[in-house]
């Protein structure tokens, strides 16, 4: 019963978290549960629990994930001041005439909005209600024209600076510690936030540009001109002349850029570039007047909303991992990945595996939070690199929200699709571009530098 423990509270969690029940009372009422079961039955101490209000408090206080509230505000300031919307309507009109050119400009736009917020609901929603029904109108396939717009609306889970990169840092960093403690290193060197923003910029871009080149490759046989369409966001006396568009589309990227080049060249910290990044985007709202009081407030209340949703799944996983390793799950879990021949190589490909399938069912957040901390350290004690672990965890996560029946960009994308836009029609989209990603994990797994070069030149 003891070995058994750990697996059947797992499993148990996952079971729960697909039935839809919110996730940070799931990995705290299940916690709560295995631990008295745990300790009728004789096989967890109590006592382990005594040592949870210290972890909330190193969550509640710890300076990297202090940049989650402010990437939220950010991103929230720069979808409801309707930014994004003229992005995408000027840069639709500045490659008006190439061939795909709405839909490269839905990729474009979805990673200039990916670098700046990393909300994947908000990006999705505002390209579908802006850029859909052109394409459509346009003739471009349903599937194409879904599975771009909700392809390009994820690509702010590996683009940095990004709220899942924040969460998947902390967590690699103490799995990190973790390992080399067991190895007896007692000062290992820190995996930063900064590091994984680094290491995921390269595939981040080559994600990228998978989807241009596809985009390019699908299109080739459109005749340029059928793409020079009036986006739903441009009313007839819009301003498109260059000087409007480029007053449109260079702000919003310097700002990204600077907050970008800020953390990379350690000028400063995750949060205090978030926090300048959110005085920018609130600059750049007031200066365009698409901001009232009344707007403020509603982005306020998101903001705060979307941080209290996420430091309430963190203090919930926190409670799980506690429960878990007193439960003997740790070294279950460290058996089982290191035992079978083939060591790293078979360990990583059994986990990456699990996490693909995994995400059929669950979000990024939820294995982020349940299965990293389980697994990945002993995938770092076999010699895995934390940041090209990280990266390549980060890769595979983003399918999450693409597969079916519970992919999160799907649902958004189908509340805002005409009517006549069948279902079956988003998921035939999203495939080519599941496969994408998949070629981009097996790229960074072939070639690891595309994941640590680029940390090893700033920071090393």
């Amino acid at each position: 019963m003891g070995e058994a423990a750990p697996i059947l509270f797992l499993l148990m969690t996952i079971l729960l978290l697909m039935s839809g029940v919110p996730v940070g009372i799931v990995l705290g009422g299940a916690s709560i549960w295995a631990a008295f079961i745990g300790h009728l039955t004789g096989i967890f101490d109590l006592r382990l629990l005594a040592g949870l209000p210290s972890r909330w408090f190193g969550i509640m206080t710890n300076e990297a994930l202090l940049a989650i509230p402010l990437f939220c505000l950010m991103g929230v300031v720069l979808e409801r001041s309707g930014i994004a919307e003229r992005l995408l309507v000027s840069i639709s009109h500045l490659a008006s005439g190439v061939r795909g050119s709405l839909a490269l400009s839905v990729v474009i736009v979805g990673a200039v909005m990916a670098a700046s917020s990393g909300i994947v609901g908000a990006t999705v929603v505002t390209m579908g209600l802006v850029g859909l029904p052109a394409m459509l109108q346009r003739g471009y396939p349903p599937a194409l024209a879904t599975g771009t717009i909700a392809a390009a609306g994820t690509l702010g889970q590996i683009i940095p600076p990004s709220i899942a990169l924040v969460i998947l840092g902390d967590v690699i960093q103490g799995a990190h510690q973790q390992a080399e403690l067991a190895k007896g290193n007692f000062a290992p060197d820190p995996v930063s936030v900064v590091d994984l923003f680094a290491g995921a910029l390269l595939p981040g871009l080559l994600l990228v540009s998978l989807y241009a080149i596809w985009i390019l490759f699908i299109c080739r046989n459109r005749a340029p001109d059928a793409d020079t369409a009036t986006l739903t966001g441009g009313s007839p006396g819009d301003d498109l002349s260059m000087q409007a568009i480029l007053r449109s589309f260079v702000p919003p990227s310097l700002l990204i850029l600077a907050v970008l080049g800020l953390v990379l060249f350690g000028i400063a910290t995750p949060a205090e570039a978030a926090g300048m990044g959110a005085v920018g985007a609130i600059l750049l709202a007031l200066g365009s007047r698409s901001l009232d009081r009344a707007g403020m407030v509603a982005v306020l209340s998101r903001s705060v909303g979307l941080t209290a949703m996420i430091f309430f799944i963190l203090l919930g996983a926190s409670l799980f991992s506690l429960v878990f390793r007193g439960l003997g799950g740790d070294a279950l879990i460290h058996g089982l990945l290191t035992g079978p021949e083939g060591g790293l190589l078979a360990a990583m490909t059994m986990v990456m595996a699990a996490l693909f399938l995994l995400g059929f069912f669950l979000e990024f957040v939820e294995i982020t939070l349940v299965v990293i901390p389980v697994t990945a350290p002993a995938l770092l004690a076999l010699g895995a690199d934390p940041i090209w672990l990280a990266v390549m965890i980060a890769i595979n996560l983003q399918t999450s929200f693409l597969t079916p029946p519970f992919g999160v960009a799907l649902f958004y994308l189908r509340g805002v699709t005409p009517p006549d836009v069948e279902t079956l029609d988003i998921y035939r989209g999203v495939v080519p571009f599941v496969v994408m990603q998949l070629v981009c994990l097996l790229a960074v797994a072939v070639m690891p530098w595309l994941a640590t070069w680029l940390p090893g030149v700033l920071f090393r």
